[in-house]
């Protein structure tokens, strides 16, 4: 289809955008799924051993994962090949994730401190089962807590339970480092206004793609009410470009010319 520079510019990002979507979406997925089944992990799902937390966060990883990878292939199939359709399943759902994280920054930001709680208490569960088990899903999951939030374990640096899941620091810093309880906690409680921007930031980005998709929807269906009808064609009356040169009305559908050339 000849879309023009502004169709073509919103074509590459949506399809960068998605590649970059799936990748997030398909580590989440992964991550979700390998907990989820892991020999080690396996049973906090059908016994009750206070992992509450764990499932319920292993759970929201799944299936967000799952939903991110969904609303990428739909994108980047309707980019790639200027399916309207696809487009449009991937903008229903993209608006719809959107208004999930609105919703959650907002909430975020009211409920700071039971969120806070909520999530220290995962990460307990984590450390606890990793310290028991020594699972490699719960080690990438510590390991991501302790380089994003940088702390180190239940007293910090010199926790030496999970001294190699926490981020390098120098010598100085290693007595300085702190448990990631406290952080996780102070994060919601004190920085609430910059947790709800980062929920608001990435509803932002996903609103910019969402409008990049509308622009390139129309640049789509404009090249087809714009492509001339071609030999053999039949063509609704209307939607081709006039005047038809060599036409002959056929009495055969109403509604319908026949191009002949």
């Amino acid at each position: 289809m000849a879309l023009d520079g502004c169709g073509q510019l919103c074509k590459c990002i949506l399809i960068l955008f998605n590649i970059l979507f799936a990748l997030v979406g398909f580590a989440m997925l992964g991550l979700g799924l390998w907990l989820r089944f892991s020999s080690e992990t396996r049973g906090f799902f059908d016994i009750d051993l206070n992992t509450q937390q764990f499932v319920i966060g292993v759970s929201v990883l799944i299936a967000l994962g799952a939903v991110i990878l969904l609303v990428a292939v739909f994108g980047d199939y309707g980019a790639c090949n200027e399916n309207r359709t696809a487009l449009g399943v991937f903008s229903c759902l993209l608006a719809i994730l959107a208004g999930l994280e609105i919703g959650a920054g907002v909430f975020a930001y009211m409920r700071s401190d039971e969120v806070g709680e909520q999530l220290a208490k995962f990460y307990i569960t984590v450390y606890a089962q990793y310290v028991d088990k020594g699972d490699p899903g719960l080690t990438v999951t510590l390991s991501m807590f302790h380089n994003v939030l940088h702390c180190c374990g239940l007293i910090g640096a010199l926790d030496p339970l999970v001294k190699r899941t926490c981020p390098d620091t120098g010598f100085l810093e290693t007595f300085t480092l702190p448990a990631c309880p406290t952080v996780i906690v102070n994060l919601f409680e004190s920085k609430a206004p910059l947790v709800m921007g980062l929920f608001l930031g990435t509803a932002a980005m996903l609103i910019t793609a969402l409008v990049c998709c509308s622009i390139l929807m129309k640049q789509i269906k404009r090249s087809h009410l714009s492509a001339p009808c071609t030999t053999a064609r039949l063509c609704i009356e209307g939607t081709g470009p006039p005047p038809y040169s060599n036409t002959v009305f056929s009495t055969r559908r109403p509604n319908q010319i026949v191009v002949i050339q």
